[in-house]
């Protein structure tokens, strides 16, 4: 059983996405270095397709941000939970949907456990530009990951 309430957390950041379009398609701004802070500067980037039904966490990092773009194809629900006991948001659970017709991107700062759900019919793409290397530098590294989707007394739920 979850004793995580609903409510806001503390050093999440979201902010929506403008989609410029025109008789060619559309164009999304996904990042502008005067938009975040010097330490969340992102180290890589990946794009991931997830098919309708999947969610992918939830998961958390020690040290790494998370700075994830849904712009679509699809729909999706993301839950955060903030595990971090010095939080005055600590305990919190908070629940966002996003994607095709509300385009988003969110910086998910470490210790907050976080996961997404495609809940459309669609595959869809999301975007992350975290602020650590995976694995580090040559992939020679320990990963910054705890993950709790296989644990079965997770407190850590998508639906």
């Amino acid at each position: 059983m979850s004793n995580f309430k609903p409510g806001e957390i503390n050093g999440i950041v979201i902010k929506d996405l403008v989609r410029n379009e025109d008789d060619r398609g559309w164009l999304i701004e996904l990042f502008r270095k005067d938009m975040i802070e010097d330490g969340i500067f992102p180290q890589m980037s990946y794009i991931s397709l997830t098919n309708p039904g999947i969610a992918r966490g939830p998961h958390e990092h020690l040290d790494q941000t998370d700075y994830f773009c849904f712009t679509g194809s699809s729909t999706f629900k993301l839950v955060f939970w903030d595990n971090r006991k010095d939080s005055a948001t600590y305990k919190n659970k908070m629940v966002l949907n996003t994607g095709e017709n509300s385009p988003m991107m969110v910086i998910v700062p470490p210790g907050i456990v976080h996961a997404y759900k495609n809940t459309g019919d669609k595959p869809g793409l999301v975007i992350n530009l975290p602020n650590r290397l995976y694995a580090g530098r040559g992939k020679k590294e320990k990963v910054d990951e705890i993950r709790y989707e296989d644990d079965q007394n997770s407190p850590f739920k998508v639906d």
